[in-house]
Formats: C-alpha cells, sequence, structure tokens
C-alpha cells in the first residue's frame, strides 16, 4: 500500500483541528505519524489536539503561533515544546495548589475543625451535647468524605434528622453519584 502525500494528510488534520474536531484531528495527525514518524508537524498536531480536549483556547493560541513561526525560525518545533512542557508544569503546580488539605486553605475564625469538634465530643461524653451548645455560634468545618459521612452519620444517629437531611442536600452534589454519600440517605431515613 503507497503512503499517500504527507502536504495532503497535513491539511486534512490541520483543516479538523481548526474546526475543532479534536478527535479527528488526533486520528489523522495519529496516522501520518504512523508514516512519517520522524516529521515535527505530526508530532505538534498530537500535542495541540490533546491539549485542545482541556483548553481549545490554548491548543488555537498555540497552533496559530506554530504556523507563524515554523517557516521562520529552525527551531520552531523546540520552542512550541517548551511552551507546552511550561503549560504542563503550570497546570500541574496549580493542581497542587488546589488539592493541598483544605485545611490549609480554610480560615478557622468562625468555624473549627471536625476532628477538634471530636474531641470536643470525647472530652464531654455527648456528641449530641455538645454539638448544641456549638450549632449556633460554630461552623464546624469539614475536611473530606469520611468526615462528612461520620458527621452525617453521627447528626441522624442522635436525633438531628432533618439537619442530616438538609447537609447532604446542600452538599451531595459536590461528591457526585459517590455511592457511600448516596448512602446516607438511608442511613438518615432508617433512623426516623
Amino acid at each position: 500500500m503507497a503512503k499517500i502525500n504527507q502536504d495532503i494528510l497535513l491539511q486534512r488534520a490541520e483543516s479538523e483541528f481548526l474546526q475543532g474536531n479534536f478527535t479527528k484531528a488526533l486520528r489523522s495527525y495519529g496516522l501520518i505519524l504512523n508514516d512519517y514518524p520522524t516529521l515535527d508537524e505530526a508530532k505538534v498536531g498530537v500535542y495541540l489536539s490533546d491539549l485542545g480536549f482541556e483548553s481549545k483556547d490554548e491548543a488555537q493560541a498555540l497552533f496559530d503561533y506554530y504556523q507563524i513561526i515554523k517557516d521562520e525560525k529552525e527551531n520552531a518545533i523546540d520552542i512550541i515544546n517548551g511552551l507546552i512542557a511550561s503549560l504542563d508544569t503550570s497546570k500541574e503546580a496549580i493542581k497542587n495548589l488546589l488539592l493541598d488539605p483544605i485545611e490549609e486553605q480554610v480560615e478557622y475564625s468562625d468555624g473549627i475543625r471536625y476532628s477538634d469538634f471530636l474531641e470536643f465530643v470525647k472530652s464531654r461524653g455527648s456528641f449530641k451535647k455538645t454539638f448544641e451548645d456549638i450549632m449556633f455560634s460554630t461552623k464546624v468545618v469539614i475536611t473530606d468524605k469520611d468526615e462528612f459521612i461520620d458527621f452525617v452519620t453521627k447528626l441522624s444517629s442522635e436525633g438531628f434528622d432533618e439537619m442530616a437531611l438538609g447537609y447532604l442536600d446542600a452538599t451531595s452534589h459536590l461528591f457526585g453519584n459517590d455511592q457511600d454519600v448516596l448512602a446516607l440517605y438511608s442511613v438518615v431515613k432508617g433512623n426516623r
């Protein structure tokens, strides 16, 4: 089977990319690399098509920039690879900042961490009494799913069913279709 002209293949892949059809563009660039594994334009096309799934605007801007510099600069592929690597590094740094423990991001001036609340419960000997004492004056800051499940379960078992349902209704969407969180509805309704 004869190889199709790389220029025709590149035109098709670029057209698909420019139309925002990143799936087809990625497939086309991949087919080009199958026949022409060292073709820099196809490599850039694969990277940018993949980036297009996350951010169409960034991918388009880099594609446009590459089109401008590819004929003017010998190191155009290095420049684009450097920009892509820089984007990846920046995104990873932002992701790590967002994934830092919530405790570090939350101001506790008007709230108490759930772990600290549980220490109060231990010292007082009663979840219900401790919660009643703070529920109008202090927020309990819950930082993860396990704390949320524990808190709602204890609220329900101590007779605060309506409040437990309120917490579930207000925040369960944050956990998506997490089955452990959705199961809390049965727990709360079972304690009624």
